[in-house]
């Protein structure tokens, strides 16, 4: 649908010499709209096969293949064409690239370079190239005064007067063998829903709609009941096992790792592969529906002042849901600075696993205000990822992001067989993949929570290994109010999960008072500051050590600790003042 865009790379591939078969995708569009493309004659002109498919259709793929296998075997290369005119506007671009290429052809026959790609790259002024060909200082002297000549002829500078000879070619080149129409219903129908998508003054509300109807649909209506369908089907199976364990006379020991460790960790993390199927179902249909594009376009400005693109906004909105598939959806930025500022910045969108732990001590500690506690929670998880985006641009980040082109494609209807294989592939990848590493620290867990260090089975769970680690941390959060060592145990537990900390804190306080008499205001504000802002659970950290290294998971978890460190004792130092 945009050939003549798109065909002024594979004029560049074509400079390469290399063999090369031309694909003419979504021809289903151009041919259901009255328009057409000469294809025999466009072949002639570009001198390699060309071959029209529809992707979606699948039509032509094995026409494709064919031809790529046939040309790869074979070594075809593209026929020589000089896409130059040595009269009007562009003879001055001509005149100054065959010098060039007579002058350098030796250097490039010495380093396998093809001679027409050469010289148009060392006319773009290309700096690789130059140290490539080994040029002696005439010879540069003389290839820059032929690109100063031909500037001047051109009154444009090098780079801009290739580009505009590539262009004349291919405008020449579509006259005689493209016929589009006036205007496409796709055209037509994707400019009536952009005036609403995106409108100056319509384009932000409707897209939080959109979103908030997928987080709906996902956490609570599809996703969330299939989820609480599975959580029972855990427990179900847990007492089953427990049952069958228990008529076998197997040892307590054992039995407490298969059900308090096993069954337990590794259940409570399957029971979130319904949400992880519904939110890549519905990401998978924005995006072949061609809405996808336009969350990134809207939210580009925005994000672009702290340092970030709009492709960020979709990995970061998804962490509201759940932070596995929002750093694995960061796989679709362009850069690794992008991704990696944007996996950062996610463990401070506050995924749903940590609504219990609001809800609980927003209930016990501020059961008058707990809805405004809960809502200022997430406002101040987004100003830490704000705040925390600026100090990365001015620190390890240095830089702008990734300039952003992007071409708006026209609405349709997506494709059931992408769909399909998007939503298996990353389910698979969380199951596979996740659920090894969660398996070892569930059983790590277990094993510190039920034994002390000279390996007996403690009937208290103070004289634990958890314990003894926990105490030895206690220290660190004394200035925040928190120095109880049952409280850093649930900080451990919940790095297993964020719903583990408040099991763990009922299990070892024993009663809601307890824990509401051992906590004041400030030192419970804070403990919810620093459970909104410190590491992401274990799925979410092998999920970036996959994604991103183990060097960098580690990275991950000493800022966010110590982001949370910081927030969690300027909170209870604020509070103390006025409490």
């Amino acid at each position: 649908n945009n050939i003549e865009r798109n065909l002024c790379l594979t004029l560049q591939i074509l400079e390469l010499g290399i063999p090369t078969v031309v694909a003419l995708n979504m021809m289903d569009e151009v041919n259901n709209n009255g328009g057409s493309i000469r294809v025999n004659e466009l072949e002639d002109r570009l001198g390699v096969p060309v071959i029209p498919i529809s992707a979606v259709n699948a039509e032509g793929i094995s026409e494709l293949v064919d031809h790529a296998l046939h040309v790869a075997l074979y070594k075809e290369s593209p026929c020589v064409t000089d896409y130059c005119s040595p009269t009007g506007k562009n003879a001055p671009v001509h005149r100054c690239l065959h010098a060039v290429m007579h002058l350098i052809e030796p250097h490039a026959l010495a380093m396998n370079l093809p001679r027409r790609f050469a010289a148009s790259k060392l006319v773009e002024r290309d700096p690789l190239i130059q140290r490539a060909l080994s040029l002696s200082a005439s010879e540069q002297q003389s290839i820059s005064t032929l690109i100063s000549q031909m500037e001047e002829a051109r009154h444009l500078d090098s780079a801009a007067a290739m580009a505009g000879m590539r262009f004349s070619f291919i405008e020449n080149l579509c006259k005689g063998t493209v016929i589009k129409p006036a205007d496409t219903k796709e055209h037509h129908r994707s400019t009536l829903i952009d005036n609403i998508l995106t409108g100056k003054y319509t384009a932000i509300p409707a897209f939080l709609l959109i979103m908030v109807c997928i987080f709906y649909l996902t956490f609570d209506t599809f996703g969330g009941s299939l989820q609480s369908i599975l959580e029972d089907g855990v427990e179900a199976l847990s007492q089953s096992v427990e049952n069958t364990l228990m008529s076998l006379l197997v040892n307590d020991t054992v039995r407490s790792l298969v059900i308090d460790g096993i069954i337990a960790g590794v259940g409570s993390v399957f029971s979130f592969v319904p949400i992880i199927v519904f939110l890549f179902l519905f990401l998978s249909l924005l995006e072949d529906s061609g809405y996808m594009a336009r969350i990134a376009f809207i939210m580009d400005k925005m994000l672009r002042k702290i340092g970030l693109s709009g492709r960020s906004i979709v990995p970061l909105l998804m962490g509201f849901g759940c932070s596995v598939p929002s750093v694995m959806a960061s796989r679709t930025l362009p850069s690794e600075r992008d991704r990696a500022m944007t996996i950062l910045l996610i463990p401070f969108m506050s995924c749903t696993a940590k609504l219990p732990i609001y809800a609980f001590f927003a209930l016990v500690l501020f059961p008058a205000h707990s809805t405004f506690v809960i809502i200022g929670l997430y406002l101040l998880g987004i100003l830490t990822a704000i705040v925390g985006a600026k100090v990365l641009q001015h620190t390890r980040f240095r830089g702008e992001a990734v300039p952003f082109v992007m071409e708006l494609p026209n609405y349709r209807m997506p494709g059931v067989k992408n769909v399909i294989i998007l939503m298996w592939e990353k389910t698979r990848d969380f199951v596979v993949r996740a659920f090894t590493v969660i398996f070892l620290a569930t059983v790590i867990i277990w094993f510190l929570q039920t034994f002390d260090f000279r390996l007996n089975v403690v009937d208290d769970q103070q004289d634990s290994i958890l314990a003894s680690i926990a105490s030895v941390l206690t220290p660190l959060f004394s200035l925040q109010g928190l120095g109880d060592w049952r409280i850093v145990s649930a900080f451990l537990s919940g790095f297993m999960a964020k719903e583990g900390v408040v099991a763990t804190l009922e299990v070892l306080f024993g009663s809601n008072a307890a824990i509401s008499q051992a906590l004041g205001l400030a030192s419970g504000m804070a403990l919810l500051v620093f459970s909104l802002l410190y590491t992401p659970c274990v799925a979410t950290v092998a999920t970036v050590k996959r994604e991103m290294g183990t060097r960098f998971m580690f990275v991950l978890i000493v800022w966010t600790l110590s982001v949370a460190w910081v927030m969690s004792l300027l909170v209870f130092c604020l509070l103390s003042l006025f409490l």
